[in-house]
């Protein structure tokens, strides 16, 4: 090559490199890196919570005349949940996504009503191997909201890339699609933890005396 071809090669690069920055081709390919971390921290919470459950059902099988049927609904969602295969492409297919956030939270659910449930049995509340287990899923629980959260700052991001002009145009022409994200029925839920009651309830307190009747 000579040095004018040279010339006009680097003059071509440099003028396609200014042409995708100006299209928002490397803001694309930066937001899709931030979902992908923030879909794998998702992953990493749902994980840890899903490796505690197994403590927990042992430490609950192990109180008399425990509530079967509450306690069959924690092994089955952990079971649906964990049969999903949540792979980095699952975030790029919305009907997959959906499966997949329903699996999860069934779980949260059949958890949260283990957790009612047991508050009916004073030796498991003082079973300091359970507490501790207790606090761990508490833990876990504010993790996935707070990843959850991070998650969805990330997907709308890059969704507001992919849909607003003129990057739309980079969108289409490299397949970029908008990526599914979590819902909630109420959208004020998503800034707090699931519903898992981890404190006792109050004592409910003692009925004022009736006022004497008057003659």
């Amino acid at each position: 090559m000579n040095p004018f071809t040279r010339w006009i090669a680097r003059i071509a690069a440099l003028a396609l490199a200014a042409t995708l920055a100006g299209c928002g081709y490397n803001d694309f390919q930066r937001l899709d890196e931030q979902v992908k971390s923030g879909w794998a921290e998702v992953l990493n919470q749902y994980q840890r919570r899903a490796d505690l459950i197994p403590n927990i059902v042992a430490t609950v099988q192990g109180e008399a005349n425990f509530e079967q049927d509450t306690l069959t609904r924690v092994i089955e969602a952990r079971s649906k949940a964990t049969a999903i295969q949540a792979t980095p492409e699952l975030i790029n297919d919305p009907q997959a996504f959906n499966r997949f956030q329903q699996a999860q939270g069934e779980l949260s659910s059949a958890l949260s009503r283990l957790m009612v449930v047991v508050e009916q049995y004073p030796n498991l509340k003082a079973n300091q191997g359970f507490q501790d287990l207790r606090v761990q899923l508490e833990g876990t629980e504010n993790r996935i909201t707070v990843a959850r959260n991070r998650y969805i700052q990330n997907v709308q991001q890059y969704n507001v890339l992919a849909r607003q002009f003129p990057t739309n145009l980079t969108a289409m022409v490299f397949g970029y699609e908008v990526k599914p994200s979590f819902t909630v029925t109420n959208e004020a839920a998503i800034s707090a933890p699931p519903a898992v009651s981890f404190e006792r309830p109050s004592a409910t307190p003692p009925a004022a005396p009736a006022a004497p009747a008057s003659r």
